[in-house]
């Protein structure tokens, strides 16, 4: 998969089935969409690509009020080649942008930029300055323009729509299960292990620490919480573990959001190293503890519901794999 910061260089302009999004999560409902993207692609002899903003709009024009990510940017792209997609162009979403407007979007960036010979859109889906461009203003200039649009159909379960809103929904109220049914996978966050303070050395839980880089920026991740874990990327089946994500209240005021995951039976140092910390089980919500002494009696409760848990599960899987 090729990836564009910014509109291709002409050398680099192949035609495109193109869709436009922001793509949070790429749950079920993306990858439907996705899907006929790539179909349509290989029907016509063309490149299936995307369009993805950076930050989200709504971070741009009222980042107070702009939803919780669900997924970083390189989760994003993991997701979106993991669907076939050929080529991505992360578009920066800055004041000149927003003032583009619907005609000059449709023009520079559609059709001379991305060279769209196929296009799908939501319903919903509105573009240029002040979101004056709509569905139909792109039908009427289609067909000067050499492409066709089709307007993709919503994805729905059991009369509900899969939705990023629901994601983030089912990741905050820590339902796990649903979240991964919305997904089609299990709900993870990757990073490269950082360096910390090493207070859980310290206290005997030493934990690897990877920044949420999007929820330091909104002041918010998708789900908190202290969770039963697996960690992929240090060997070759994952590790199990306890994780937390949170403010840290018993001992940082910074209110900057870090990921920290204690590996049950595992005490190398791996700086650097690129993993992903898979959810299974929320255990509780963050606590401030009056001493450090209590923190570490909470962990090492929760690290004994997590071994137990993750056990079962495993357990669970032996059996019916066995029959």
């Amino acid at each position: 998969m090729k990836i564009f910061r910014g509109l291709p260089a002409v050398a680099a302009r192949a035609p495109v089935a193109l869709t436009i999004g922001n793509f949070d999560g790429v749950h079920r409902g993306h990858q439907a969409l996705l899907a006929q993207v790539v179909a349509a692609a290989r029907a016509r002899g063309i490149v299936s690509a995307v369009m993805t903003f950076e930050p989200h709009p709504r971070e741009f024009f009222a980042p107070e009020q702009a939803p919780a990510r669900i997924a970083n940017l390189r989760d994003k792209l993991d997701a979106l080649q993991a669907a076939g997609i050929e080529r991505v162009f992360i578009q920066h979403f800055g004041r000149s942008f927003s003032q583009m407007s619907a005609e000059d979007f449709v023009r520079r960036v559609l059709i001379d930029a991305c060279r769209t010979r196929w296009l799908m859109i939501g319903d919903d889906f509105r573009f240029g300055a002040r979101r004056t461009g709509d569905v139909a203003l792109l039908r009427a200039r289609a067909t000067a323009g050499g492409y066709e649009v089709v307007q993709c159909p919503t994805v729905s379960e059991d009369g509900e729509r899969i939705s990023s809103s629901a994601v983030r929904h089912a990741l905050a109220c820590g339902d796990l299960h649903l979240a991964a049914r919305l997904l089609g996978r299990a709900y993870a966050i990757s990073g490269r292990v950082q360096h910390g303070a090493r207070l859980g050395r310290q206290i005997g839980f030493p934990t690897l620490n990877l920044r949420i880089a999007h929820a330091r920026r909104m002041r918010q991740a998708a789900l908190h919480g202290v969770f039963a874990v697996r960690v992929h990327g240090l060997q070759a089946q994952a590790l199990d573990g306890v994780a937390s994500v949170g403010l840290r209240p018993t001992v940082d005021d910074s209110g900057r959001w870090l990921l920290e995951v204690h590996l049950f039976d595992f005490d190398r140092r791996v700086y650097g190293h690129l993993v992903r910390v898979e959810f299974v089980h929320k255990l509780r919500d963050e606590a401030r503890y009056g001493s450090l002494a209590e923190l570490a009696e909470a962990i090492r409760h929760d690290a004994e519901r997590a071994r137990a848990l993750l056990a079962t599960d495993d357990r669970r899987l032996r059996a019916t794999t066995s029959t």
